[in-house]
C-alpha cells in the first residue's frame, strides 16, 4: 500500500498538524449543536459561571462529550490496527473479536439479573464483558497444534461475536423492559455521558495507548509473517498476547463508555496506512489522531441530521464506514 508521506520529518510534521486538527475538532464539538455556544461562553462557564443554561450545557454535556469522543475514537482506531496486524485480516476490528457483542450481552444480563440502570454500572459491566470475551477468543485461538494463529483467532472471534449477539437478541426479544433500557447504549452513543465515566476508564486507556506505542517495532516484525518473525528471533506468541491485552484495554474501555461503535477500527487503520505506510511506529499515533477526528466529526454530524433530535453516533459511523467496508472487502476478494 502506497504512502503519501515518506520522510520522517514530514511524518512528524503530520502528527503536529493532526494534533492541531484534533484540538479544532474538540472545539467544534463544544460549539456546534442545537444550543448555540461561543468560545467566550466556554471561557465564562469556568471563570465566570452564572448558572445559565448555556454554561450548564458546556460543563455537563459538551466538554465531556468532546473528550469522550476523542478518547474513544483514538482507542478504537488503535485497536483495529493491532487486530489487523495480529490476524493478518484487513477487515479485523473490535467487533470481529467479539468485544462489542460480549459487552452488550453483559449489559443486558446486568439489567435483567441485577436491575442495573446507571451508566456507571453499565460502564464496568461492559468492561468486564469485553475483557472476558476477548480472553475466551484468545484462549480458543491458542488451542490445538501450532498455538496462536491468525486464522484461528479470526474464526474464534467470529464465533464468539455470533454467540453473544444471538444470546443478546434472544434475551431482548423475551424481555422488552430490558430492550427499552439498553437499546440506546447498544446503538453506540456518547450523548449523556458524564466526564466521570471517562475518568474511571481513562487510566486503562492511557496504559493501552502507551503500550501500543511501545509495541510498534515488534508489530512491524510480526506483520512480515509468522515464519519470518520467528526466524528473526521474535517470540510471536508473546507479541500477540501483548497486542490482545492492549485491545482489551482500549476497545473494552471504549465499549464500556460509549457502547459498540462500529467501523472506526476498520476505516481508520486503512486511511492511516495510505498516509504513512505500514510502519506501526507511525501507524499507531496516526490512527489515534484520525480516529479521534473521525468520531468527533461523526458526532457533530449526528446532531444535525434530525435536529432537534439526535441519532446515536454509532449509526453515523455505520453510514460512513459501510461503503468503505464494501470497498475493502471487494478489493480483498479480487486479489
Amino acid at each position: 500500500m502506497g504512502e503519501l508521506i515518506t520522510s520522517t520529518k514530514m511524518k512528524g510534521l503530520g502528527i503536529i498538524i493532526g494534533i492541531f486538527l484534533v484540538g479544532l475538532s474538540i472545539v467544534s464539538s463544544i460549539i456546534f449543536g442545537l444550543t448555540e455556544i461561543s468560545l467566550q461562553m466556554v471561557f465564562d462557564s469556568y471563570f465566570h459561571f452564572d448558572g445559565s443554561n448555556e454554561h450548564i450545557i458546556i460543563q455537563d454535556t459538551r466538554i465531556p462529550r468532546a473528550f469522550i469522543a476523542a478518547a474513544v475514537g483514538a482507542s478504537l482506531a488503535i485497536s483495529g490496527a493491532l487486530l489487523q496486524g495480529v490476524t493478518q485480516n484487513p477487515l479485523a476490528s473490535p467487533s470481529l473479536f467479539g468485544i462489542n457483542a460480549g459487552a452488550g450481552f453483559f449489559i443486558v444480563l446486568s439489567v435483567l439479573l441485577l436491575g442495573a440502570s446507571s451508566l456507571t454500572v453499565f460502564t464496568w459491566v461492559a468492561f468486564l464483558g469485553a475483557a472476558l470475551s476477548a480472553t475466551i477468543v484468545y484462549t480458543l485461538g491458542s488451542i490445538g497444534k501450532g498455538g496462536v494463529s491468525p486464522i484461528k483467532l479470526t474464526l474464534a472471534g467470529a464465533a464468539m461475536a455470533a454467540f453473544f449477539s444471538s444470546l443478546t437478541q434472544g434475551i431482548l426479544s423475551i424481555h422488552e423492559k430490558a430492550l427499552d433500557e439498553v437499546l440506546y447504549w447498544l446503538a453506540g452513543s456518547i450523548a449523556g455521558r458524564k466526564l466521570e465515566i471517562l475518568l474511571h476508564v481513562l487510566p486503562y486507556l492511557c496504559i493501552g495507548w502507551i503500550l501500543a506505542l511501545l509495541i510498534g517495532s515488534k508489530m512491524n516484525v510480526l506483520t512480515m509473517g509468522e515464519d519470518v518473525a520467528k526466524g528473526l528471533g521474535q517470540r510471536t506468541t508473546r507479541v500477540k498476547l501483548m497486542a490482545i491485552l492492549i485491545v482489551i484495554l482500549l476497545a473494552g474501555g471504549s465499549v464500556a463508555i460509549a457502547g459498540p461503535i462500529a467501523f472506526v477500527g476498520i476505516v481508520v487503520p486503512h486511511l492511516a496506512r495510505k498516509i504513512v505506510g505500514i510502519d506501526y511506529r507511525w501507524l499507531i499515533p496516526y490512527c489515534a489522531i484520525l480516529g479521534a477526528i473521525l468520531l468527533l466529526v461523526a458526532d457533530i454530524g449526528a446532531r444535525y441530521i434530525i435536529m432537534p433530535n439526535e441519532v446515536p453516533v454509532g449509526i453515523m459511523t455505520v453510514l460512513i464506514g459501510t461503503p468503505f467496508f464494501i470497498y475493502i472487502a471487494r478489493k480483498g476478494i479480487s486479489r
